[in-house]
């Protein structure tokens, strides 16, 4: 793809002399530069204050509202709703980086356009002082990121990730190598048990990339391409959204092709546990025990709690090879959803320093992070009478901790570990943010491990 289907071109003088003007207003500013630009009638017959979200078009160009200046992504409203055509900034609250602004429009020109015909995409031609390299990398992260999520199932299942994978793997020239179907069943019992009933076979796919000096650091996301609930099937509105359950892998694979694509000194390893949870005669059971790559056997206490399976694996062989830092990403419980909503992706660290230098990152990069805590005595809760471990708590509290605590026992204390558990996805749009597949904490994350 072209600069220009993400919204935006390069710096052109001529060009951007015949753009059409935008002027970004926070609400204390507004009437101010309504005034000088004599849009003072016809912001107050509109109704337009500078909230968030909202744009005036005037003879002389657009305003755009940017509320209390905090959002950093608040141009994005501008390119979701405007019409195709060139446009220039030419005015933005004090204080804002202008690449953030630039991500913010590129963010909201996003359409997802693989089903119906959708609006074209107006352009941005970008100031001088636009870092262009660093917002390509981005916004290709986060569209890569957002396609693969919108995408449904039956377009998108354990095949279709993989070859996404590999894509991503090719165009930075990495390495791949593929577990797959009864290949995992000796070595990685737990991803084999709970894709085994899928009619895509699961499989585990391991990218490698960079200089053999570099730091090592291994991304793992969970993979599962469709979540029924298995044989604790969900409801059916609780399904409706479980395409996106791939979303721990698609925010992984969007934050890889940003560290190789920036060629950050990193020695590289991306593990993919691909699989779908699926219902069939040999599908796994409530009240099973397995083993597990790591030793522990595993009691199941529910089947809908099957991305912690197959990320438990993974995690135990990522530790083989004592990386200096194990990430994981997954759409893992509905909990971390009622204690921190839609927006905030919850970190969980071993790593305490690392942890404050992302959450630190994340109002710089308008990508928030909120630490939460792997709260010991929780760990009681995972308690089994006839294995060493329950994958899921006995009880309803704290349910976000506790499978951050599950996947806890798969990591040596030695090794820095960081678990996210996101949603990967944008209920109601906000400037920068469409409705549907989200990239969260990746870029947040990314600049903390570029900053060393």
């Amino acid at each position: 793809m072209t600069a220009k289907d993400f919204g935006f071109l390069p710096h052109d003088p001529e060009k951007a002399d015949q753009a059409t003007k935008l002027w970004v207003v926070t609400k204390e500013a507004a009437s101010a530069a309504l005034e000088a630009h004599h849009a003072t009638k016809l912001a107050h017959l509109s109704g337009f204050e500078g909230e968030l979200g909202t744009i005036l078009p005037t003879e002389e160009g657009v305003f755009v509202g940017a509320g209390d200046g905090e959002d950093g992504l608040m141009l994005g409203s501008a390119a979701a709703r405007l019409p195709k055509g060139d446009y220039v900034l030419r005015g933005h609250p004090a204080g804002v980086d202008p690449t953030l602004m630039a991500l913010g429009w590129a963010m909201g020109a996003y359409r997802y356009d693989h089903y119906k015909t959708m609006p074209e995409v107006p352009t941005l031609i970008l100031n001088e002082d636009v870092d262009q390299a660093a917002l390509k990398r981005h916004i290709e992260a986060v569209h890569l990121v957002r396609d693969l999520i919108n995408t449904p199932a039956e377009d998108m299942g354990p095949d279709a990730l993989e070859r996404a994978a590999r894509e991503v793997a090719a165009q930075q020239g990495a390495t791949v190598e593929v577990i797959e179907g009864e290949a995992l069943e000796e070595g990685f019992p737990l991803i084999h048990a709970v894709g085994r009933a899928a009619s895509q076979a699961p499989r585990l796919v391991n990218i490698r990339w960079g200089p053999s000096d570099g730091r090592p650091v291994t991304l793992v996301g969970k993979g599962v391409c469709f979540d029924s609930g298995g044989l604790n099937i969900k409801g059916g509105n609780s399904m409706a959204l479980m395409k996106k359950d791939m979303g721990g892998a698609a925010n992984v694979l969007g934050l890889a092709q940003m560290i190789m694509a920036a060629n950050l000194p990193l020695q590289l390893r991306v593990l993919l546990p691909i699989v779908e949870n699926a219902i069939s005669g040999n599908a796994f059971r409530p009240g099973d025990v397995f083993p597990s790559r790591a030793g522990l056997t595993v009691e199941i206490s529910n089947t809908d709690a099957e991305g912690r399976l197959i990320l438990a694996d993974a995690l135990a062989y990522a530790a083989e090879e004592n990386p200096s830092q194990i990430i994981t990403m997954a759409t893992l419980t509905g909990a971390a959803r009622v204690a921190l909503g839609p927006d905030l992706s919850p970190l969980y660290t071993t790593d305490e320093a690392f942890g404050e230098k992302v959450v630190g990152m994340g109002p710089f990069m308008a990508d928030p992070i909120w630490p939460m805590p792997l709260w010991a005595r929780y760990d009681s809760y995972l308690k089994s009478d006839i294995a060493d471990v329950n994958h899921a708590a006995s009880t309803p509290f704290a349910g976000s901790i506790t499978a951050a605590l599950f996947l806890k026992h798969f990591v040596p204390a030695e090794i820095s570990y960081t678990h996210f558990d996101i949603y990967a996805w944008v209920p109601t749009a906000r400037p920068g943010r469409p409705k549907g597949g989200d990239a969260m904490g990746i870029r947040a994350l990314f600049a903390a491990l570029a900053s060393g």
